[in-house]
């Protein structure tokens, strides 16, 4: 296997990747090349596509197959050959049935029909063997004797880029907001990878281009969220558990949420989410339900602990599942992208499986001291109160905003983050969000004038309202977003936060530290451009990188 597509992969220089029998993340060799195979054929699928919609095909039932199979080869997500095995004959099923409606809509209009190469025309074996030697033809490191590491490593850029766009569609998509327009452009986006671009201004300029879809991708998303449960509300939650049975819920779909809060209503059991889902209790429509009882736990490294002390069944949706231990496989659940070899997964929101795993567990034995912290200052929040906000900024109250947040991980380095936080100075503002928030959400940073000095902006799903932020202040300021007394110190793991970097690239925003470690597919030469152009750079010692934070604004 080669994977290096997330931050905790195996390497000792750039361009390396996890090369063992089993990747960091605990994804075997088996199920990476398998993902490699299905990303391959989902190419094939965009290639004719792409090629279809100008001659008005369109064929609904693969746009969102893409999305979702995109979605579960991203970190973390999927690790089930099982499943992957079925994915990749579907995909190709789906590439079948567009190339003949491509064909038929050619012969239609007088028309030539081009003939794709590569993925277009891969037919995947039945047996495992065939299905692993055919993922060679879709590796990540496909011509790099031939082009070099810079382009593989651009190539891999867009990639990971569009992956995390279609982690964000899906989410989206299952809130009851889609757009053809953003079906159209990822399949642009993946035909054009199909054909193994070569040159490096235009990969960079297409890199560019999946933050601007990313950008609309995740306004889609925070409309579906805000449509169906209310814009967030500052929120105090708990964070010690209530006496009495319970389910947790992990992951971050608000929608799976819900589904659980509704069929729990009248069972005495209690809701608690954990990881990516406190700020699920911001929501009004979310927070109405009263046995959604609190929060329990952190970020998703510490869920091997955490979910076997927890006295109940645990449902995990969308990303951050690791190896369960055996302590709770019997009581663990996934659901939509995710898997795991032997877990049960829910396949239509039905979770009776769920309660009556819940019924039968020990569920708490006492409460817990009943502490608490806060969440919900999502976009609408901080600029409900943007003129108080400027008013201290004109005052001189406040004197710098960061934005320290982003996704945690359990590799070493990132209690920088912590540090970076902790000396920000009495005049500072900080906005979060993501998992990394838990390296410091509990600490008492107190208040400037009433405002918060930390201000949990949601998930990572939610990295749209912190732009929204940045922006509202730049237009209250009559300035750029660079011209703000704004850092942004950023902890990424996974492709979310490689879509996410590439639309703060695309809207132009400079001096972003990323860390711990700067992505391996990010080559030396490819890095100097960004460096160039957008002064990215990694992360440094945290006394000297907020010096001179401080010093630039």
């Amino acid at each position: 296997m080669f994977c290096y597509q997330c931050e905790q992969t195996t390497r000792k220089r750039s361009g390396d990747g996890c090369r063992n029998s089993v990747g960091t993340c605990g994804k075997d060799a088996l199920t990476a090349d398998l993902q490699d195979l299905l990303i391959y054929l989902v190419k094939g699928i965009s290639q004719y596509a792409h090629r279809a919609r100008p001659l008005g095909v369109v064929h609904p039932p693969a746009d969102r197959f893409v999305l979702d199979a995109l979605f579960t080869t991203l970190t973390n997500v999927n690790f089930d050959p099982d499943r992957f095995v079925a994915l990749v004959h579907e995909a190709a099923g789906f590439r079948d049935q567009l190339r003949a409606s491509y064909e038929a809509a050619c012969a239609a209009q007088g028309i030539t029909a081009e003939t794709p190469v590569g993925p277009a025309t891969c037919v995947p074996g039945r047996e495992l063997e065939r299905l692993q030697q055919q993922a060679a033809e879709g590796a990540i490191t496909v011509g790099l004797e031939t082009v070099g590491a810079d382009v593989v490593g651009l190539r891999s850029l867009v990639l990971y880029g569009v992956k995390g766009v279609a982690a964000y569609a899906h989410h989206a998509m299952c809130l009851g907001r889609q757009s053809d327009e953003v079906f159209a452009r990822i399949h642009d986006l993946l035909s054009f990878l199909a054909d193994n671009p070569a040159d490096i201004d235009q990969l960079l300029n297409r890199a560019l281009s999946v933050g601007e879809l990313n950008l609309q991708v995740m306004q889609m998303l925070d409309a579906g969220s805000t449509t169906r449960f209310g814009h967030p509300e500052i929120t105090r939650v708990k964070v010690d558990p209530l006496k009495g049975r319970a389910i947790l819920v992990s992951g971050h779909d608000l929608l799976d949420l819900e589904n659980i809060l509704q069929q729990t209503e009248g069972t005495g059991i209690n809701v608690y989410t954990h990881g990516e889902l406190l700020p699920a209790h911001a929501y009004p429509g979310l927070k109405k339900y009263p046995h959604l009882a609190g929060n329990y736990g952190g970020a998703g490294q510490d869920q091997q602990r955490e979910f076997a002390e927890f006295p109940g069944p645990v449902v995990m949706t969308s990303n951050c599942l690791i190896e369960p231990a055996e302590s709770y496989r019997d009581r663990l659940f996934t659901r939509g992208p995710v898997g795991w070899p032997g877990i049960t997964h829910i396949e239509d929101s039905d979770y009776s499986a769920v309660i009556a795993a819940a019924r039968v567990a020990t569920g708490f034995t006492e409460d817990g001291p009943g502490r608490e912290i806060t969440t919900g200052f999502a976009h609408n929040t901080v600029l409900g109160v943007a003129d108080k906000v400027v008013g201290a900024v004109k005052n001189g109250d406040i004197g710098h905003f960061f934005v320290i947040g982003g996704c945690d991980g359990a590799k070493p380095g990132r209690n920088y983050f912590t540090d970076v936080a902790e000396a920000v100075p009495a005049d500072g503002v900080i906005l979060t969000l993501g998992c990394a928030k838990y390296r410091f959400n509990d600490h008492d940073f107190g208040a400037i004038d009433g405002i918060p000095r930390l201000l949990d902006v949601g998930q990572c799903n939610d990295s749209y309202s912190a732009v929204q932020i940045a922006l509202a202040l730049a237009d209250a300021f009559d300035c750029g977003v660079n011209d703000l007394p704004l850092s942004l110190v950023i902890s990424w793991l996974e492709q979310k936060a490689v879509a996410v970097l590439l639309t703060l690239l695309y809207l132009g925003i400079r001096d972003i530290r990323l860390g711990p470690d700067l992505p391996a597919f990010v080559t030396p030469a490819v890095l100097q451009v960004l460096s160039d152009k957008f002064n990215l750079m990694g992360i440094g010692d945290p006394r000297e990188d907020m010096q001179q934070m401080l010093k630039a604004s």
